[in-house]
């Protein structure tokens, strides 16, 4: 079954608001994420960047941020590091279990610290994601007359 970009996106929040450490689960453009009124941390914000289509398959590529807030004298910032890779390595190994029906991805990650980062001076982790799904491109679904 062909599965939409809203499937995947419901299916990658669901991921994070399945996990307890995760506080707030967004998605959309990297801009619209919201740092200066959201006070629930950890967050998982999920940024689509493109799809590649190929014969059978769309693959959809996100950048995942999972960031926390670094207390002013940044006495947990290693403590949020090491946490928020748990939560990024979780993410990527639930998928990579294909336990989320439909979606796949047999990559290999590159997990990228942040720190300091945004207003709210945020620590943690992110990666691209590709999640991989079947899209069997039929022209009989296709609105035309």
């Amino acid at each position: 079954m062909n599965k939409t970009y809203n499937n995947v996106i419901d299916s990658l929040k669901a991921i994070g608001e399945k996990h307890l450490m995760i506080k707030k689960v967004e998605s959309g453009d990297i801009w619209q994420m919201d740092l200066e009124k959201n006070t629930h941390y950890p967050l998982m914000f999920i940024n689509p960047t493109d799809v590649s289509a190929s014969t059978n398959t769309l693959t959809m590529n996100f950048r995942i941020f999972i960031a926390d807030l670094v207390m002013a004298n940044e006495d947990n910032e290693q403590e949020i590091l090491s946490d928020t890779l748990q939560i990024a390595i979780d993410v990527i190994t639930l998928i990579k279990e294909e336990q989320y029906d439909g979606l796949y991805t047999d990559e290999d990650f590159t997990i990228e610290p942040f720190t300091e980062e945004y207003d709210n001076a945020l620590a943690g982790w992110t990666f691209t994601l590709p999640v991989t799904v079947e899209n069997d491109f039929q022209t009989c679904n296709i609105p035309t007359v």
